[in-house]
């Protein structure tokens, strides 16, 4: 069965310069060079929500998560890095979702890589 989040996000993933898709901890995560951005969750150890989880800053994860506590968490062992989870399962704005992976893309990716992303027009950050 196809599953309509996991294939939106991974195309705003993939969207991304050089982003790769790689299954760890039976989930997909996506890289760029190898370093981690964003994880795909679905249910995790039965939370009941289909999410992703993305690299970001703690005052970002706080404000994100102040601002709007029904779409945006921390997650398990990634939260306390400053990672901030977005649900994808509900209420989910998909403009919203690019954004955040978009930004957690920057915080990874090397500056060659921004230097295309901003040149490809992708600048929402």
């Amino acid at each position: 069965m196809a599953n309509p989040h996991l294939a939106r996000f991974r195309k705003l993933c993939l969207a991304l310069p050089e982003a790769t898709e790689k299954e760890a901890w039976g989930a997909p995560t996506f890289r760029v060079r190898d370093k981690l951005f964003a994880h795909y969750r679905n249910d995790h150890h039965g939370d009941g929500r289909i999410a992703a989880w993305c690299k970001s800053t703690g005052e970002m994860q706080q404000d994100l998560i102040r601002a709007d506590p029904e779409r945006f968490f921390k997650p398990p062992y990634v939260g306390p890095s400053g990672w901030v989870g977005v649900r994808l399962d509900r209420r989910a704005d998909w403009s919203i979702v690019r954004d955040v992976v978009t930004q957690a893309y920057r915080l990874t990716a090397p500056k060659k890589l921004l230097v295309l992303l901003d040149r490809e027009g992708r600048d929402d950050g």
